[in-house]
Formats: C-alpha cells, sequence, structure tokens
C-alpha cells in the first residue's frame, strides 16, 4: 500500500525532495519502500523497524532512459504499476573495468480500491520521472546539448549482412528492449542491396521522421549521409539528426560517439549497450562533414575517414575474414605486414591558421601548424512530452549487404543529379597546381596516408585522441617508405591506446589541416572513403565544420 504519512523523517525532510511515495515491491508485498525524488536522484529506502534494515539505494537520473505506468495482467488487481529502467555503470562480471547494465526498478501502486485512480497516480510518478531525468541532463561538462524532438519518430535501418551477419539479432536483443522503455516509436527497415539506404533517404518525406538511426558498420552511414546529400533540400536534409548503433565489425563512429562521452573503453555488446543508451537520451551535437573530390568529377561527404596504401588495403583486403567480427583487421594487419607495400604518390596539405605550432612526430621541414579543441557547440530545440506510442516496425526482405560489393576495387558508386552541398572554397580543381598557401610534401613514398575527422578507426583503434565532432580539423597521418615491419605492428599495437604518437616513431606525420590532396603515382592501389573503396585516382577533400547533426546523449 501507498502511504501519505511520511514515517521517514530523515528523506521526507531532505532539502530538494519533488515527490514522495511508500510503495510495496512487486515481487514481495511485504516490504514496503519509501521513494523520494529530487531533481537528480531517486532514492529508494526499506522500511523496517530495525535503522539496521534500512538500506538505501541512490539511481542518478543520468542513467535513466524512461519510465512507464501500467495496470498489471489480472484484471481483478485494482493496483497499478511503474517502473523505471536505469543503465549505470557497474564492475564488469569477468573482467576489470565498468560498463552500463540494465537496472529496472519496479513499484506497486494501490492508493484505494480505484483502478483509475492508482493507474493516475502511477502515471504521475512515471511522468515526474521522465521530466527530471530530462531537465538534468543537458548540461555535460558545462556545454549545453539540445534534444531530439519527443516522441522522437525514428526510422531505423539494419544492415542485416554487417558484422558478423548478426546485427537483426543484436537489434532484437538489445536495443528494441530499450527503444520500449524510452517510449521511441520506430520504423524497422532491412536493407537489401548495396545503396538501399542511399536510395531511400534521397527520396524520402523525411517530415515523418525526427531521426535516422543506422545499425551497420559506417558503411551505411556513409550511404545514408551522401543520400542526404544529394537532394535538392540538402541544406534543410541534413540537419535531421542521425543515430549510429554498432552492428558491424569497425564500428569507428559508434567508437567515437562512447569515447564523446567520456566513458572507458568498451567492445561489442558493451559498446552497443552504450550507445543504445546514449540514443534513448536523444541529446544532439553537430558533426563535421567533409567534401571528398574523385577524379571523375564525383563528389562525396565524409563523416570519419579518407585512406590510402596499408590503411585501406587492410580494411578491404581483411573483408575474407568478416566471420571473426572486429578481429578482422588484427589478422588482416599482420596478414599485410607480411608483405609490405611502397606506394608512390604527391601529397599537398593545406594547415590549419592557429597560434600553436604543429605537433609532429617526424622532423621535416614541411610541418604544418596544429589545431586546438573547439568548444562543444550545440544546436537548440524544442523538447516535447507527451505519452510515447508503441514502436512501429516495418520488415523488408533482406538480401545482400551494403557492403557486400566493398572487396570489388574501384565499383563506382552511382551519382545523382548535379553536384549539391556547400561550396568547397579551399580547393581549385585536380587539374591545377594547389594554392602557394599549401605544404607540398617533399617525400614521395609512402606506406599509408590516412586523414580521419573522430577518434576512432575501429572499435580498438584509437587513431586521432585529439579530434572531435566539431573542431573543423582534418587529422592528417603519413608514414613513410623506410619503416621497418616491426615499427610499424609496433605503431598500430600502440594506436590500440591511442599512444601511437608518444612512439617518436621517426617514419610517422601528423598534421592538423583544413584540406588535402593526393595523386597517387602507383598504377594499382586502394582508396577508401569513411572504409568504402572509391575509384583510385587523383582525390582532393576539405573539411566543413558542424554541417550535420549527430545524436550522441
Amino acid at each position: 500500500m501507498m502511504d501519505h504519512k511520511k514515517t521517514e523523517p530523515d528523506l521526507s525532510n531532505r532539502n530538494g525532495i519533488t515527490q514522495y511515495g511508500e510503495f510495496t515491491a512487486i515481487e514481495n508485498r511485504k516490504f514496503r519502500y519509501a521513494v523520494s525524488l529530487t531533481e537528480r536522484d531517486l532514492t529508494i529506502q526499506k522500511i523496517t523497524s530495525t535503522p539496521a534494515g534500512r538500506s538505501k539505494v541512490v539511481y542518478n537520473l543520468k542513467d535513466c532512459v524512461g519510465c512507464r505506468a501500467y495496470r498489471g495482467d489480472d484484471n481483478t488487481d485494482t493496483a497499478a504499476y511503474f517502473s523505471a529502467f536505469f543503465y549505470p555503470f557497474k564492475k564488469r562480471w569477468m573482467s576489470s573495468g565498468l560498463s552500463r547494465q540494465r537496472l529496472e526498478q519496479c513499484f506497486r501502486v494501490e492508493l484505494l480500491q480505484d483502478s483509475r485512480a492508482n493507474l493516475e497516480e502511477a502515471e504521475r510518478w512515471a511522468r515526474a520521472i521522465r521530466d527530471s531525468s530530462v531537465r538534468q541532463q543537458h548540461l555535460r561538462n558545462g556545454v549545453e546539448f539540445s534534444e531530439v524532438r519527443r516522441p522522437c519518430r525514428v526510422m531505423l535501418l539494419v544492415n542485416p549482412q554487417s558484422g558478423k551477419g548478426d546485427a537483426l539479432s543484436l537489434f532484437t536483443g538489445h536495443v528494441q528492449r530499450m527503444f520500449h522503455e524510452a517510449g521511441i516509436p520506430h520504423t524497422l527497415v532491412i536493407t537489401e542491396r548495396q545503396n538501399h539506404a542511399r536510395e531511400l533517404v534521397r527520396e524520402a518525406d523525411l517530415s515523418q521522421w525526427d531521426a535516422l538511426v543506422i545499425m551497420s558498420g559506417d558503411g551505411l552511414l556513409f550511404e545514408v549521409v551522401n543520400g542526404l546529400m544529394e537532394r535538392e533540400d540538402w541544406r534543410e536534409a541534413i540537419q535531421i539528426p542521425l543515430g549510429i548503433l554498432p552492428g558491424g565489425s569497425g564500428n569507428a563512429l559508434a567508437a567515437s560517439i562512447h569515447h564523446y562521452s567520456g566513458a572507458q573503453a568498451v567492445s561489442r555488446e558493451e559498446l552497443l549497450v552504450s550507445c543504445g543508451f546514449l540514443l534513448c537520451k536523444g541529446l544532439v551535437a553537430r558533426m563535421d562533414l567533409t567534401s571528398i573530390h574523385l577524379s571523375s568529377s564525383r563528389r562525396l561527404f565524409s563523416f570519419l575517414s579518407l585512406a590510402w596504401g596499408f590503411v585501406a588495403d587492410v580494411d578491404v583486403e581483411s573483408e575474407k575474414y568478416r566471420h571473426v567480427g572486429a578481429a578482422r583487421f588484427t589478422v588482416g594487419t599482420l596478414v599485410r605486414l607480411a608483405s609490405l607495400r611502397v606506394y608512390q604518390g604527391k601529397l599537398a596539405y593545406l594547415p590549419a591558421e592557429e597560434e600553436e605550432r604543429s605537433v609532429s612526430i617526424a622532423v621535416s621541414p614541411q610541418r604544418p601548424p596544429p589545431t586546438a579543441f573547439c568548444p562543444a557547440t550545440l544546436l537548440c530545440g524544442p523538447a516535447h512530452d507527451s505519452p510515447a506510442p508503441k514502436a512501429v516496425h516495418t520488415l523488408h526482405n533482406s538480401c545482400n549487404s551494403n557492403n557486400s560489393l566493398k572487396g570489388k576495387k574501384n565499383e563506382a558508386m552511382p551519382g545523382h543529379g548535379a553536384p549539391t552541398g556547400p561550396p568547397d572554397s579551399l580547393l581549385v580543381p585536380l587539374d591545377q597546381p594547389v594554392p602557394s598557401d599549401w605544404v607540398v610534401v617533399k617525400e614521395e613514398d609512402f606506406v599509408l596516408m590516412l586523414a580521419m575527422y573522430q577518434t576512432h578507426l575501429a572499435e580498438d583503434l584509437f587513431a586521432a585522441p585529439q579530434a572531435n565532432l566539431e573542431d573543423g580539423i582534418i587529422h592528417l597521418f603519413y608514414v613513410r617508405a623506410g619503416i621497418s615491419r616491426t615499427a610499424l605492428l609496433r605503431l598500430f599495437l600502440a594506436m590500440e591506446k591511442g599512444m601511437h604518437m608518444a612512439t617518436n616513431c621517426p617514419h610517422m606525420v601528423y598534421a592538423k589541416v583544413r584540406a588535402l590532396r593526393l595523386e597517387p603515382y602507383s598504377p594499382k592501389g586502394v582508396i577508401t572513403v569513411d572504409g568504402e573503396v572509391v575509384e583510385y585516382g587523383p582525390v582532393q577533400a576539405q573539411i566543413h565544420g558542424r554541417l550535420a547533426r549527430l545524436i550522441t546523449g
């Protein structure tokens, strides 16, 4: 029973309590609990006659994804119930460190023998817990975040063949329940072929959706971003919040988002739970996009990386090891190290203009100036509070992965109409020399070139520790020829912890840049954009700050 008499003065007299009640637990009605709500916490204390038995648990509302009120299955039961869902950091069972783990707190409300009054009271508690959870989450490190529209109508695109081919089962096993707990209605779309998602978002009526969420590797988000940027209304289209749930092998953006949240590194299902939690919280940040021009005059937009040489080779050649999941990159790295290649080409870049000088790992006369972090500035958007409708699922027959043709080198991706997007004011046509304020790298023999705009290249590759979502910087790395296999392996092992810049490798150079151009001389090779193979040949890129919006929690 719920008792309005506040028999626990140590709870009721605490400052800041906005709501107080006493309820029985669902699993054992013999025990009663005092429940108090503040703007930050939900406190639960067992009511007993002995002080020693008054165990108290405090849940931070930052860890709460939702709360719902409901009636029981027994029609003769006049009581109502409310359940709050938390995902706090807890110690792992089998290893060190912390990860988010699900906790549910359920209570029985029976004010009177009036089922309607009991349900109204349960709904009052559920609404108060939800509202308090939303209100206190907008500040992180002193920066205000906006949030997606609530309830958030989500189109969820799933690539069933990504990673080990278990993306759909991962969704039903982990994410679907979280969406229900957070009251997120969604339409599930299973991609059927390469570029299916690209075509879909290019033609879709985006007014039906408040967010587009991708459950796959990074390749499916690459399709979605470019589909949005190919629309005539690209300025408005690219403002729709994007979300990602790791369901592939690399999961670089998902690992980056997890890192930006300040949490300890995790992988596999723990990363999925973390990203699902952040998605349910619904906070939106700005994200840079990089405009990339290929030799065929095609223009692409990239959110993650541009790679040539060793990294691109490993990404493509490791496709045959997809069945081992994220470990495919480790296997691919070892295989490629056994027959290390050298690539000839010309690399030039526009240094980022800053007061500080570049942090370069090699002594080089062409050393570029660096960039400092920009503060996380975020959009303001209206929050809407209303009862969350049930999830809607629209299933499409699955066929091939969007990455199924990834191993086919130089596979041309379809274009669509005239180029759209913001002008690239820093670039000149590829058949003209680079401007005079660009740095032209003296060396022409390389092992790899990697341009990054997020922190992670894969779940376990912390490639650009200084990057953030909206710093307006391309983090450029290149490794010159002459490095030994052992040194290169040591470099990649250090990259797992983001320590590769501390190895003092004389062959690696790091620069912060605004634009770059690569002109390969080698007749054969691989260039990837966000892990996807593009046509081989001259390529140039310019970053556009804060162009897209990303749900980061």
